[in-house]
């Protein structure tokens, strides 16, 4: 697209020497238009995203950035407690907080009466 743009500028008037200064104009505003309305707005929604999935209040199950998953017991204004299943009470610095656990939801186990093949005729 942008050597399409330059064949376009290029073509009417070969000899003029300010066409390396319109050029430069036309990549700026391509680009700046580009980080404006693509990757900036993209970017804030994925800051926002990853700031709500750290908030975690008291009670609450959380994961670190390390795997340890455990209950908030204590919010200070630099440090957050998680007590593990165990029992220990670990603190951690806020930005050590991956996410809110949520565990997985368990499967039921199927019984083989559910799924009989053409075959099993018991």
């Amino acid at each position: 697209m942008l050597f399409a743009v330059h064949l376009l500028l290029a073509a009417p008037n070969p000899k003029k020497s300010s066409f390396s200064g319109i050029l430069i104009l036309v990549y700026v505003v391509i680009f700046g238009s580009l980080y404006f309305f693509y990757i900036r707005p993209r970017s804030q929604k994925q800051k926002a995203a990853r700031l709500n999935t750290r908030k975690v209040e008291l009670g609450e199950r959380a994961q670190t950035i390390g795997g340890f998953i455990g209950t908030v017991v204590k919010m200070d204004d630099g440090l957050i407690t998680l007590r593990s299943s165990s029992g220990v009470e670990l603190d951690f610095i806020p930005t050590a907080i991956a996410r809110k656990y949520d565990p997985p939801a368990a499967v039921p186990e199927s019984t083989d009466d559910e799924h009989k093949e053409e075959g099993d005729q018991k």
